[in-house]
């Protein structure tokens, strides 16, 4: 069974997996977020410790274990306050794949998380303000975005990235990412929404912050594909997934953020519609995060309907069938499957769909952490981490026989463009270039 069957959701082909995914109630007898009976599974076999790459270059970080099952008990005896060291997790949630028992730990980790924020963490630190702002880009790219010319010149100029680094602590090392002269959505509007009208194949597209304001190209390849194969695409209203948000402990925002995308997208669910999503760490909050972490009417429905784009193509038409038929002028990639893909069960489709693409040669580069983990990776002090945690990436990449990077996440791409100097590119966009 290809991994692209293994995801659960509601309309997989009949050789396919159909259970959905369900969130784990760890404590179903109340209203509150509390996940210490959920700490019980664990057995300390320590497979998620293994499995961190934080823990593996982070002396003082004690991994997840620790952050999840065993702080919990701690607070069920002793009643303790949420360690710090719960702000050094970078979200990847490879432990939730590593445990063999099915303990939350990556659900326990998010609400550690706004805990210490919210009870332990200074509202005018420095690390609080850095924080809030990272994790809002939907608020600083909407502002960059209505003037992406003038943004691109602050932000890539070395005195204001120094300037960044001594006030707020991101750091200095990386290239803030070029706003689009055009988003997205400004090009859905000019071009007058959908092009292709049907009543049996409908999307609607969460394109998420990045693909609208930076690489809105990665938008354009997702309608134009589907569009190619008859799929009428509909881009509503919506704001950030939230996965910064849950990264850097701000559930507050984050669940007004879900109560927004889930009043937008549940209307078009009644109608027939799945959601699709280019981003794997968009698609993975709203098919996991958020039924973990929020209860919100229409939720479920949702993360019940969410996929990645290469991932539906791959359930519902026969992409191989049509990559097989095409041909492309030769390119070589190095492919890097971002964890939150992995989680999903998404890490081989790309690697498995274009060896079948004529004149592409792709190579996977190892299962490796990018080590950029999103906002991990932009603050002063996780810098270095995050390179020492993406080095095992960087070698293979230089030494696969591509010289382009491919990868479905954003900030994977700005970590694998930082560490190696390739062009990136999304499958989508050599998706495009097959078939359209």
């Amino acid at each position: 069974m290809s991994d692209a069957e293994s995801p659960g959701n509601p309309t997989l082909t009949p050789d396919a997996q159909t259970d959905d995914f369900e969130a784990v109630e760890v404590f179903p007898d109340s209203t509150d977020m509390d996940l210490r009976p959920g700490a019980d599974n664990c057995y300390k076999c320590t497979a998620c410790d293994v499995s961190c790459p934080v823990a593996e270059v982070d002396d003082e970080f004690p991994g997840p274990k620790f952050q999840g099952p065993e702080q919990w008990r701690l607070k069920r005896k002793e009643d303790e306050a949420v360690d710090d060291s719960i702000m050094s997790c970078s979200n990847c949630m490879r432990c939730d794949d590593a445990c063999p028992s099915g303990v939350p730990l990556s659900q326990m980790h998010n609400t550690a998380r706004g805990e210490y924020v919210d009870e332990e963490m200074d509202k005018l630190s420095r690390e609080y303000i850095r924080n809030r702002i990272l994790a809002n880009y939907g608020t600083l790219a909407q502002l960059g975005g209505m003037f992406p010319r003038l943004a691109n010149a602050v932000m890539g100029n070395s005195v204001v990235q120094r300037i960044n680094e001594k006030v707020l602590g991101i750091t200095a090392e990386r290239d803030f990412p070029e706003f689009a002269t055009q988003t997205f959505r400004e090009w859905w509007n000019e071009r007058g929404g959908p092009q292709v009208r049907s009543e049996e194949k409908r999307v609607a597209y969460f394109h998420g912050c990045y693909s609208n304001y930076n690489t809105p190209e990665v938008g354009k390849a997702m309608v134009r594909v589907f569009e190619s194969f008859g799929y009428e695409v509909v881009v509503p209203k919506q704001r950030c997934s939230g996965t910064p948000m849950f990264a850097n402990g701000m559930l507050d925002d984050a669940k007004r953020a879900a109560g927004i995308n889930v009043d937008n997208f549940a209307g078009l669910i009644r109608e027939g519609y799945d959601i699709i999503a280019s981003c794997t760490s968009c698609s993975m909050s709203l098919r996991q995060e958020y039924p973990e972490l929020f209860d919100i009417d229409g939720i479920e429905d949702l993360s019940a309907h969410t996929y990645e784009a290469l991932e539906y193509l791959r359930i519902h038409e026969d992409l191989e069938g049509a990559v097989r038929e095409a041909s492309v002028d030769d390119q070589a990639f190095a492919y890097h499957a971002p964890c939150h893909g992995r989680n999903q069960g998404l890490d081989r489709q790309a690697v498995e769909l274009f060896r079948q693409l004529d004149g592409v040669e792709i190579e996977d580069v190892g299962d490796s952490c990018s080590g950029i983990s999103g906002t991990y990776g932009w603050k002063e002090e996780k810098y270095d981490k995050s390179m020492q945690i993406g080095a095992d990436m960087f070698d293979h990449m230089e030494h696969a026989q591509g010289s382009v990077g491919m990868t479905e996440c954003p900030t994977c791409s700005m970590q694998m463009e930082h560490g190696t100097g390739y062009d990136i590119k999304h499958p989508l966009q050599l998706l495009e270039e097959a078939l359209v």
